[in-house]
């Protein structure tokens, strides 16, 4: 009945039986730590901030801090900072630093801006004062007066208010004239009749 059946050896041995104390121990000692996983696609280098890339991909300046406050952020007074931020969450009232101000596309800003540099790239109402210079890319929306050495727009971006860009090399003094017109020397009712 069982002679057409051939007998099957394991490709393995079978495991040595083991007691308590393995069990035992096996449980005391903890297990390693998996290794993490990160893709490298986080140790790619990303544009440069001048082409307007979208806001997680924006380097910080080199030597330098990026200090960053998320989308689930609000801050209602005075912001200041020494190095760089980026906002990405909402700000009420004045934001002032010697760094550079990033506004990501989920900010709202309302604030008056003083700031070595800024590069906006959501909404923002109210006056920014710069030192060097101003980008607004294209998702930007600022609603406000400029002041800075430079300002850069991109198309698309919304502008709603008035620029002074660039220092002169000089400032020009009003001239004084000294001599009286003829019309200032008559009295009004002469200039009637």
């Amino acid at each position: 009945m069982f002679k057409n059946y051939k007998k099957v050896t394991p490709a393995e041995p079978a495991p040595a039986p083991f007691d308590n104390d393995d069990i035992a121990n096996a449980w005391a000692a903890p297990a390693p730590a998996p290794e993490p996983v990160v893709p490298e696609s986080l140790f790619s280098n990303p544009a440069p901030v001048s082409n307007f890339t979208p806001v997680s991909h924006v380097p910080a300046p080199a030597g330098s801090v990026r200090n960053v406050l998320n989308s689930d952020v609000s801050v209602v007074g005075t912001l200041r900072f020494t190095d760089d931020l980026l906002v990405d969450g909402s700000v009420e009232g004045e934001i002032t630093s010697d760094g550079v101000l990033t506004v990501g596309t989920n900010a709202s800003i309302q604030a008056e801006i003083k700031t070595r540099s800024a590069i906006i790239h959501g909404r923002v109402t109210g006056n920014v004062t710069v030192t060097e210079r101003v980008e607004l890319s294209s998702t930007a929306e600022l609603v406000g007066d400029v002041i800075a050495s430079s300002l850069a727009i991109q198309a698309g971006a919304v502008f709603i208010g008035r620029s002074t860009v660039g220092s002169p090399q000089s400032i020009p003094t009003p001239v004084m004239d000294t001599k009286k017109s003829k019309a200032e020397d008559k009295p009004a009712a002469d200039l009637l009749g």
